[in-house]
């Protein structure tokens, strides 16, 4: 069981890179990569069509690599 939960997870840690490198950039400017775009914060729009979609998917494979982790952790200790 282990065995097959270490695989799950480095699965899932792929997708989840690969997920993040397929979101569109927000800002190509070099002031936004020195600020960490804060000016930005509260004009932000709703993400809609592909970039919503590759958010969802963001979130949904973090969640699931946070609950294979979990489990890991269990079976580790028992």
């Amino acid at each position: 069981m282990y065995n097959f939960l270490m695989t799950c997870i480095l699965i899932v840690a792929v997708l989840i890179i690969i997920a993040v490198m397929m979101q569109p950039a927000k800002t190509n400017d070099a002031l936004s990569a020195l600020s960490g775009g804060a000016d930005d914060l509260f004009a932000k729009a709703k993400p809609r069509g592909f970039e919503a979609f590759m958010q969802k998917v963001t979130v949904v494979l973090g969640a699931l690599f946070f609950g294979l982790a979990m489990a890991l952790v269990y079976l580790s200790s028992h």
